[in-house]
């Protein structure tokens, strides 16, 4: 093994450590009494799920997870069906409406979502859409087709289009052609897109923390900040609860990794 490689073995494992760090002492406080003091590095020889119990309760998890769960789930399938169809066409027909519109949809990833809050919040207001799951899941779908159609355009285009003319010749619509043909090859893809999206949605406050302010409307993030500013001098519960909310989309990337690097690479082509 040359010099080289050893360091670069060397610094992804360092990499690696500043990412894992982080959720060791997440996990270490989770697990201790308030009364521990012993020292934050130091994993308990005990299970204390105290710390579970009372900020599931406390900070009503059980309704802030349905409202994170609906929320993401509909808002990544919207924004999946959605940003597919748009895609399509805009891969396979390359006239200058479709340069224009694919170049368009590019350029709104540049613009921060923050900049357009007053204007969201107001016209929120006025369409009655405070508090309300439509609103907020139609919100997330807007900020994250531009993203989606950039991953499925240039995955896509990767396709041979011969797929396209031997399904026409066999007397496909194009509907039935990009649902039969098209659709079931661009599960890398998809994979890539239900997993930046999701985590995105399933971690935002941004936009939650204004949108949906009611208690019985809030997500885990809001819940839990809300929480964290009452009980600041008990982590334990707060740690317990922010171990609580990234299992899920934890497992949800386990699951999905194998098909996650290989549609970044082949979305990432220019369409």
């Amino acid at each position: 093994m040359n010099k080289t490689k050893k360091r670069f073995i060397a610094l992804l494992f360092i990499i690696s450590l500043f990412h894992i760090l982080p959720f060791y002492l997440l996990t270490t406080t989770s697990f201790k009494a308030v009364d521990d003091v012993s020292s934050k590095w130091a994993f308990p020889g005990y299970w204390y799920i105290d710390n579970f119990i009372n900020v599931w309760h406390g900070a009503n998890l059980g309704q802030a997870f349905f409202n994170n769960i609906i929320i993401t789930v509909v808002s990544v399938v919207l924004t999946i069906i959605i940003g597919a169809f748009a895609a399509y066409p805009l891969a396979r027909y390359k006239s200058r409406l479709n340069r224009f519109m694919y170049t368009l949809f590019i350029s709104v990833l540049i613009v921060p979502p923050l900049t357009i809050l007053v204007p969201l919040y107001k016209m929120f207001v006025d369409v009655g859409a405070m508090n309300s799951y439509w609103g907020i899941i139609l919100l997330h779908v807007t900020f994250h087709l531009p993203l989606t159609i950039f991953l499925y355009t240039g995955f896509i285009g990767t396709i041979p289009r011969e797929l396209d003319e031997a399904a026409m010749i066999d007397g496909c619509t194009r509907v039935g052609l990009f649902l039969r043909i098209i659709m079931p090859l661009l599960k890398p893809v998809t994979a890539t897109v239900v997993i930046l999206i999701g985590v995105g949605i399933w971690n935002d406050y941004q936009f939650s923390v204004f949108f949906l302010s009611a208690p019985e409307s809030r997500t885990i993030t809001v819940s839990l900040s809300s929480f964290f500013g009452q009980y600041t001098n008990n982590i334990g519960w707060v740690a317990a609860g922010s171990l609580t909310a990234v299992l899920p989309i934890t497992i949800a990337y386990l699951f999905l990794q194998r098909y996650f690097i290989t549609g970044l690479n082949a979305g990432s082509v220019k369409g």
